[in-house]
C-alpha cells in the first residue's frame, strides 16, 4: 500500500497525459490505444483525480504491464483501481476484457469503473451475445466485489446490465469523464454561423463505416477548407508509411469511398491530420468552424475546444454518449446528400450540451464521492489549476499530416522520409 499520508491510484490509460512521443513510436508503441480519442477520457481523469497528497500512474492494464501477474504489485503499491473505458462489452474486445476481468479478480484494493458501455446497432440489437453476456456478468461482478456501484455511460448500457440481473441500484448511469475534462464547467461554444464553401470544417470518419465514404467524397469536393480529422492507429500508418493496414481487401474498403488510400482526395490533397495528444488535438480543433462525423469522442473533442459538433450516428454506443450528453446527432443517412454540413449546422441547438451539463456533472462527482475518491472541483481544490499549468509547459508534437499536398512541409517531409524503410518510401513516391 501506499506511504501513510498520501494515495496512490492507478489508472487504465495507454500513456500518462504528460509523457510526449513521436509519431513513429507513438505507432509502434501504439500509445493512443488504436484511436486517440482514448487519450481525452484517460487525460480527463488524471486532470480530475489531481488533487494534492495524490499520486496518479498510468497503466494498460494489458499484459506484461497489467497481466493477471501484476496484481500483487499493484495490491502493494496502489490505494486505488481507476478504469475508464469506452464500449467494452462487444465481441471484438473478449480477449481484452477477458484478461482485464481476471486481473480485477486478483485485486483486493477498491476499482472504480467509470463509464463502460455496450455495443449495439442502432436498432438496439446486441452481436455476439453467447459471448460477451457471461463475460460482461463476470467483469460487473468483478467490479462490483471492489467497489459500491459501477458506472455506464448512458441508459442503454443500464438496460443491457438490467437484462444480465444487475439493479439499478448498483449500476450509475455518469456518461463519459471526457465530458467532465473541466468537471461542471463546459467552455462555451463559438456560433457555428452560416457555413459556406469557405468555412472552415473538421470532419471525424470511422473507417469501417461505409457510408461514410460517399459522404467523405462529397464534402471534401464542395469544401476546399474541410479537414479529415482522424482518430485510429492505421490512419496513423498511411500517413508515415503509405499503407493503411486493412483487416478486409484493400480494394473492398477503397471502393466504399472511404479515406484509407493515398489516393484519396483528402489525403492526396493534403486535407488530412491526425493528433498524437489531447493538447494539440484541442488546439486544432479550436480552429474550425464546424466539426461533424460518426466519431463521438472528435464531437467531444471539438466541444472542449469550444468548436460546435454534430455526431453523425451509426451505432448505439456513439448515440447513447450524444443522447445522454444532448449533443445534437442524426442517424448517418442514406442520401449521402443529407449530410452536408451547412444542413446539419442550421438544424443543431447547442443550448442543451450547455444547461443539462451542471446536473450530469454532480452526478458524476456523487459517484466519484461514493467510491471514495477525491477530485480537483471538491470544495478547497484548484479546480485543475496545477495539471494544467503542467500540461501547458510540456511540448507536445505537431499533427501528423500527410507529406504530400499544400499542407506539407518541405523540411519536415525529408526527415519524415529518412525514417521510413525503403518500400514505404517507394510507396509514398508513387
Amino acid at each position: 500500500m501506499a506511504t501513510v499520508g498520501s494515495t496512490r491510484i492507478l489508472v487504465r490509460a495507454h500513456k500518462d497525459p504528460f509523457t510526449v512521443a513521436d509519431a513513429s513510436t507513438t505507432l509502434r508503441r501504439n500509445l493512443i490505444g488504436s484511436n486517440v480519442g482514448n487519450l481525452v477520457f484517460s487525460q480527463a481523469t488524471f486532470r480530475l483525480l489531481s488533487v494534492p497528497g495524490t499520486t496518479i500512474d498510468a497503466s494498460p492494464l494489458e499484459p506484461p504491464a497489467g497481466g493477471a501477474g501484476s496484481a500483487d504489485q499493484i495490491n502493494e503499491t496502489y490505494d486505488h483501481v481507476v478504469i475508464p473505458l469506452a464500449n467494452a462489452f462487444r465481441s471484438s474486445f473478449v480477449e481484452q476484457l477477458s484478461r482485464l476481468t481476471e486481473l480485477i479478480e486478483r485485486l483486493t484494493v477498491p476499482v472504480t469503473i467509470l463509464g463502460v458501455g455496450a455495443q449495439a446497432r442502432l436498432s438496439g440489437a446486441y452481436g455476439g451475445a453467447g459471448k460477451v453476456d457471461p463475460l460482461a456478468r463476470r467483469f460487473v461482478r468483478a467490479a462490483l466485489d471492489r467497489g459500491p456501484s459501477i458506472g455506464v455511460r448512458g441508459e442503454r448500457t443500464r438496460d443491457y446490465l438490467r437484462g444480465l440481473g444487475f439493479g439499478d441500484s448498483l449500476v450509475r448511469v455518469v456518461g463519459c469523464p471526457s465530458m467532465f475534462t473541466f468537471g461542471p464547467d463546459l467552455p462555451s461554444l463559438r456560433p457555428a454561423g452560416d457555413i459556406t464553401p469557405g468555412s472552415r470544417l473538421a470532419l471525424t470518419i470511422s473507417p469501417y463505416v461505409a457510408r461514410m465514404g460517399p459522404i467523405s467524397l462529397i464534402v471534401a469536393e464542395r469544401y476546399p477548407r474541410l479537414v479529415y480529422l482522424a482518430q485510429n492507429r492505421e490512419t496513423l500508418a498511411l500517413l508515415l508509411t503509405g499503407r493503411y493496414p486493412l483487416p478486409q481487401p484493400e480494394a473492398e474498403q477503397r471502393s466504399t469511398g472511404v479515406p484509407v488510400s493515398l489516393r484519396h482526395p483528402l489525403v492526396a490533397s493534403g486535407r488530412t491530420a491526425i493528433c498524437l495528444d489531447p493538447a494539440s488535438w484541442f488546439a486544432e480543433l479550436a480552429t474550425y468552424d464546424l466539426c461533424f462525423g460518426s466519431r463521438i469522442h472528435g464531437a467531444i473533442a471539438a466541444l472542449l475546444a469550444g468548436t460546435p459538433a454534430v455526431v453523425l450516428a451509426h451505432d448505439a454506443r456513439t448515440l447513447e454518449l450524444a443522447e445522454y450528453h444532448e449533443i445534437p446527432f442524426r442517424a448517418i443517412p442514406a442520401d449521402p446528400a443529407q449530410a452536408d454540413p451547412a444542413r446539419l449546422a442550421a438544424e443543431s441547438d447547442w443550448s442543451d450540451v450547455h444547461s443539462g451539463h451542471p446536473a450530469r456533472w454532480e452526478t458524476f462527482a456523487a459517484y466519484l464521492a461514493e467510491h471514495g475518491l477525491q477530485h480537483a472541483y471538491d470544495a478547497d481544490r484548484d479546480r485543475g489549476a496545477a495539471f494544467d499549468a503542467r500540461l501547458a509547459g510540456t511540448d507536445f508534437p505537431p499533427p501528423v499530416r500527410p507529406l504530400t499536398g499544400p499542407t506539407a512541409r518541405p523540411h519536415y517531409a525529408l526527415r519524415r522520409l529518412a525514417t521510413l524503410p525503403g518500400r514505404a518510401r517507394a510507396r509514398l513516391a508513387r
